[in-house]
């Protein structure tokens, strides 16, 4: 048996107190510690594939499920999920990367094999 744990993504919070760790095939967030320490695991039915992870300045997390079709905002803790963002039904189909833009106050989608950008305004 094959179980593989491929590191998509890693960001660094803000404080550089702790890491998240996406895994596209476990369908993970891993949460450490400056010293590498497991903080956190996340998983979520709703996040299936993630591929995209950005921490806004004010360090909160935005996750991709590429093959859920949705983008989430997971707590600063990496335990819970605080808000769905954008789904399938928003127009949102594999996301591959997001991040957040505090210029316009929303977040930007990149897709797979997709031409389209997604803007979404968030408060």
């Amino acid at each position: 048996m094959l179980l593989c744990f491929a590191v998509y993504k890693c960001a660094v919070s803000p404080t550089g107190d702790r890491l998240y760790i996406i895994s596209y095939f476990q369908h993970k967030l891993l949460t450490l510690a400056r010293d590498g320490t497991l903080l956190a695991t996340y998983t979520d039915p709703a996040l299936a594939g993630l591929i995209g992870l950005h921490v806004t300045p004010a360090g909160q997390v935005l996750v991709c499920g590429h093959l859920s079709h949705t983008v989430l905002q997971v707590g600063w803790e990496g335990e819970s999920k605080l808000a769905t963002l954008a789904t399938q039904e928003d127009g949102v189909r594999c996301p591959m990367s997001v991040c957040y833009s505090s210029t316009t106050s929303s977040i930007i989608v990149g897709q797979w094999r997709n031409d389209n950008i997604l803007v979404f305004r968030v408060e």
